[in-house]
């Protein structure tokens, strides 16, 4: 900076070749310009504004732009105005090749470096664009106007084109397409007309250059098709696809091994997902619900049956009703409960029957399963109960091996929640006959299997038949099945010293000969009170041949606290008319006198009974 101010305020200035300056005239307001090579003497008046500077030398295949340019003839010299400054366009630029060196006028700007010309390889070009009317080899440019300039090729550069993209092209492989769509109305590469914004595909293998009216979405990959996978294809609009089929907007259908090796969707075409092809064994079936006709339209509301060995698309619109299903193989003990969907051979719509093996059965469409029933082996001592769909009729089935009809079913037989407990617990009415609570032996019992109940010896249970009206005794040792319509007659009987109710629960009325304590307060004539703890023996007469006898042991519901309180109050009624001294002396025979009563001849009888229900007392202590 400080060789340059000196130079320029030098009187003689030395001007190498190809430098140049710019000098002031102070008495003219003009600067010109000096070039070398010269020895330059600067006069009093003039200044020198700019250089010594080079030139600017631009090589070969180079370029610059020049700012402010100045204005020249036809030979190439510069124009001067009437004052002899160099005229300049002032805003505007020029674009200058490779020439002898050049110096700057004063006005005149680089305003970019040296720029090697753009050279463009083969598949790639550059999207250009008018920025102002020009014409070029006899064609007239407008601005706004775009073209492409395609490589191989050394692209010149001018002032009225900007250059907005580099483009490459799109090397297509072998199963691939090229999707694209139009920037405006235009002819593509192969003669068509295309609209602004319409998409199309191009298949060609090898490099593709868009032309200026096309724009690239992207590259589609062709689905390879095996004998496993098809593709479900959806029309966007109505059209004729590359098999020459009319498409409807909306419709779908398969494209398969047979249709191509490989595809790739068009333009108007979705794809909807991959299906994976359906295999039926020969031991396999299915039903397919709305299947396709011949022509392809779908029958709706239809169902058709496919067996294995097979092998089958499911086309849009198609569905299986259970999956793949095996084919039902039956036993000789096994059998499938069939329903008729609409007439089929001699069945009306609704009829069932049994399917019985041993067999193959595969269901026609016509027919539903609605259950699958195996042989009920049943011993002398087991049984079911079975329900008549028809008629509601509930019987009892034992001793045999029994197979349901098509109008029967297994009937649930409920029970009180206090005798279910009796019968799941481990209860033994003769072992535990004074314990209050029962233990459960865990498990539900299977409600559809007949209610059994084994009856130990000397004991007896009443069971009663709420449809006949009528009771039925069962002596032990006996095992009792229970009808469809019977109950067990539940005994609540007291228990504890002194008795209390309902503390005893239990289906079995024990016959004796037992005992039962008691604990008795008692108050003697010079009222004195006293507890008396009484044991009594026990037994029921009862006549097992005699069906009144029978019945009359089950007339009293809670027989130990009728007897308890019966004998208590005979004895309370003796004791309280004799002194204590004479109870104390003759306590066994007042207290026996007083329960058993005495004979015509005064002699204490030998029992108690009660004629209500043939219990007798056989001993007091």
């Amino acid at each position: 900076q400080k060789k340059t101010t000196m130079s320029q305020s030098a009187q003689v200035i030395r001007v190498p070749p190809y430098y140049f300056l710019h000098v002031l005239d102070n008495n003219k307001n003009i600067t010109r310009i000096e070039i070398g090579p010269q020895t330059f003497v600067r006069q009093d008046h003039e200044k020198v504004v700019l250089g010594p500077e080079r030139m600017i030398n631009i090589p070969p295949r180079h370029y610059c732009l020049i700012a402010n340019p100045v204005l020249c003839d036809e030979e190439g010299n510069e124009k001067l105005d009437k004052y002899g400054q160099a005229r300049v366009r002032h805003g505007d630029q020029e674009i200058r090749f490779h020439q002898e060196p050049f110096p700057l006028f004063f006005g005149e700007k680089l305003a970019s470096k040296i720029t090697p010309l753009q050279v463009l390889p083969p598949n790639r070009a550059l999207r250009l664009r008018c920025t102002r009317d020009f014409e070029e080899d006899g064609k007239k440019y407008v601005a706004g106007e775009e073209w492409m300039f395609e490589g191989p090729g050394t692209y010149i550069p001018r002032v009225e084109v900007e250059q907005l993209e580099t483009i490459s092209a799109s090397i297509l492989k072998p199963n691939e397409a090229i999707k694209l769509r139009a920037r405006r109305e235009c002819v593509d590469k192969e003669g068509n007309e295309r609209k602004a914004g319409e998409t199309w595909l191009v298949l060609s293998e090898g490099a593709y250059l868009p032309t200026v009216d096309e724009e690239i979405i992207a590259i589609e990959t062709a689905h390879v098709l095996t004998e496993k996978i098809a593709l479900h294809i959806k029309a966007n609009v109505t059209f004729k696809d590359v098999f020459g089929k009319e498409r409807k907007a909306g419709s779908e259908w398969l494209v398969t091994l047979n249709d191509a090796e490989t595809y790739i969707p068009g333009v108007h075409e979705e794809l909807v997902g991959m299906v994976d092809v359906i295999t039926l064994s020969n031991r396999q079936y299915c039903v397919v619900l709305d299947p396709l006709d011949k022509s392809g339209n779908p029958r709706l509301g239809q169902r058709e049956l496919r067996k294995g060995e097979a092998s089958f698309f499911l086309y849009p619109g198609e569905s299986l009703e259970a999956g793949v299903q095996n084919i039902h193989i039956l036993g000789e003990e096994d059998g499938l409960l069939v329903r008729a969907r609409e007439s089929f051979e001699d069945h009306k719509p609704g009829d069932r029957w049994m399917v019985l093996g041993p067999a193959e059965y595969v269901p026609p469409v016509e027919v539903e399963i609605i259950d699958r029933r195996h042989t009920i082996p049943l011993d002398e001592n087991e049984g079911i109960y079975v329900r008549d769909t028809r008629s509601g009729k509930v019987r009892s089935v034992s001793g045999r091996a029994y197979m349901l009809e098509p109008y029967e079913e297994l009937w649930e037989k409920t029970l009180t929640p206090s005798v279910e407990a009796l019968l799941m617990s481990d209860h033994d009415p003769l072992a535990d006959r004074n314990r209050t609570s029962h233990s459960s032996s865990g498990g539900a019992r299977d409600k559809t299997k007949l209610v059994t109940y084994r009856v130990p010896h000397n004991a007896a249970v009443q069971i009663y038949d709420y449809k006949d009206k009528k009771a039925r005794i069962i002596f032990g040792p006996e095992l009792v099945m229970l009808g469809p319509d019977e109950q067990f007659t539940q005994l609540s009987l007291s228990g504890g010293k002194p008795k209390k109710a309902n503390q005893i629960r239990s289906l079995v009325l024990l016959l004796g000969p037992d005992f039962m304590t008691d604990v008795v307060t008692v108050e003697t004539s010079d009222h004195a009170r006293l507890s008396l703890t009484l044991s009594y023996n026990w037994h029921f007469e009862v006549d097992r041949t005699d069906g009144e006898s029978a019945s009359k042991i089950f007339s009293v519901p809670d027989f130990v606290g009728d007897t308890c309180k019966a004998i208590a109050s005979r004895v309370r009624g003796s004791v309280a008319q004799v002194p204590f001294d004479q109870f104390h002396r003759e306590s066994a025979r007042l207290i026996r006198h007083a329960v058993f009563g005495s004979d015509e001849r005064g002699k204490v009888r030998g029992n108690f009974k009660f004629d209500s229900n043939n219990l007798v007392i056989t001993n007091i202590d």
